[in-house]
């Protein structure tokens, strides 16, 4: 097959940049589900971006997330943080999960609740009465941080330093720059575990800082679930917030109907997860033998990214599949995975989302896109897409 390069990043000029790079996606699954592309950055890898694909894909024991089956690895250079549940197989894959799966349940998300509202009230309530606000920094992003802090257990004195440095390792703007925040994470959650040991306090960090402390854990692993926890707990959260406010007041007259119906808002969640795709790939899997996915021969040791976003948008299964749709029918998206890796924090991003919309819609009334909302930008990466910013006009206050 042909070597192509999907984009990577926000949209080239002349690129609508709220849908850059479906179009893109949608060319490459009229030709075949699975494709040899180049990743910048990364190298060749193979991409797959129908849905039928991208389940067998997710599931198959074949295709490994230890970067140990990659035909080029050599080793981590010294930057990898720890082992963790993303990097890792059965057994040791479902050893890992299971020491936190119970924090992630429904029912204790849903306990959770109360907290979160008054999170996003607190947040809300420090906005101005008037004027532009960048929605991102003040609202979609805080949110998710002060959430996943308090779950974990993480001190208010250190969450500015946590945020910036795992934003660096997601989006990196240099090797170096990335490496010394790799760095210096190593050494802030070090510093959290020696707290939590030396004073107990019944978070999900003491916990984990216990496990470590009785053998549970070793040190990387120890090391590696904090960091898992800490950056996916609130990265893509980010994303999915400020989507779905993107979409609330980019479709005609769908603000008004969430506030005239708030269970609306459940809806508009999971509809900007299928349509934005926060998280918008995979992490890499490696065939851990040769193998054949969608007609496609994979050799041992070939990187295999799926495309979620690409397969949330696949038409064979969504009809329209590129318009923003509330009453869409059909099957559920993939923007948490499917399989032993399916998202274990999914519960919690969606009270989040939810309760960020409802409460940002009682409170604003009247808030409106600042700037054409075409000329935003969307960040993008293998891993992630969300917007680099959102103006929005607050005009007048709600109650709430």
């Amino acid at each position: 097959m042909p070597s192509t390069s999907p984009r990577d990043d926000a949209a080239a000029p002349g690129h609508d940049p709220a849908h850059a790079p479906f179009p893109e996606y949608a060319a490459l699954r009229a030709r075949g589900p699975v494709h040899r592309v180049v990743v910048p950055g990364s190298g060749p890898s193979w991409l797959v971006v129908s849905r039928d694909a991208a389940r067998r894909a997710l599931a198959d024991p074949r295709l490994s997330n230890d970067i140990r089956h990659s035909a080029t690895w050599t080793d981590d250079g010294g930057h990898a943080l720890g082992r963790n549940m993303l990097q890792s197989d059965a057994p040791h894959h479902t050893r890992l999960r299971k020491l936190v799966a119970g924090h992630f349940t429904a029912g204790r998300i849903r306990s959770l609740r109360p907290r979160i509202e008054a999170l996003a009230d607190g947040l809300l309530r420090d906005l101005p009465d008037e004027g532009v606000v960048d929605a991102v920094e003040r609202y979609a992003l805080p949110l998710p941080v002060a959430v996943i802090c308090e779950l974990l257990g993480v001190p208010q004195d250190a969450r500015d330093a946590f945020h910036a440095w795992s934003r660096e390792l997601v989006l990196p703007t240099s090797e170096e720059a990335a490496a010394a925040a790799g760095a210096h994470l190593t050494g802030l959650i070090g510093e959290l575990v020696d707290r939590k040991t030396a004073a107990p306090d019944g978070t999900l960090l003491s916990e984990l800082a216990a496990a470590g402390r009785d053998g549970v854990l070793s040190a990387d692993e120890l090391l590696g679930m904090v960091f898992l926890l800490l950056v996916a707990g609130h990265e893509t959260t980010v994303n999915l917030i400020s989507a779905a406010l993107f979409s609330l007041l980019a479709e005609p007259g769908l603000a008004a109907r969430v506030r005239a119906d708030p269970s609306l808002t459940a809806a508009v969640v999971e509809e900007s997860l299928r349509f934005h795709a926060p998280v918008h790939s995979s992490a890499f899997r490696f065939a851990a033998e040769p193998l054949e996915l969608a007609g496609a021969s994979i050799a041992a040791g070939d990187a295999v990214l799926v495309g979620l976003a690409a397969a949330s948008r696949d038409p064979g299964h969504y009809a329209d599949a590129d318009r923003f749709d509330l009453r869409r029918s059909g099957p559920a998206h993939l923007a948490f995975g499917h399989g032993p890796h399916h998202c274990l924090g999914a519960p919690l991003a969606r009270v989040e989302a939810e309760v960020a919309l409802r409460c940002f819609l009682t409170r604003f009334p009247t808030v409106a896109f600042a700037t054409d909302p075409a000329t935003l930008t969307w960040r993008g990466s293998t891993l992630l897409r969300g917007l680099t910013d959102l103006p929005l006009r607050l005009g007048r206050r709600g109650g709430g």
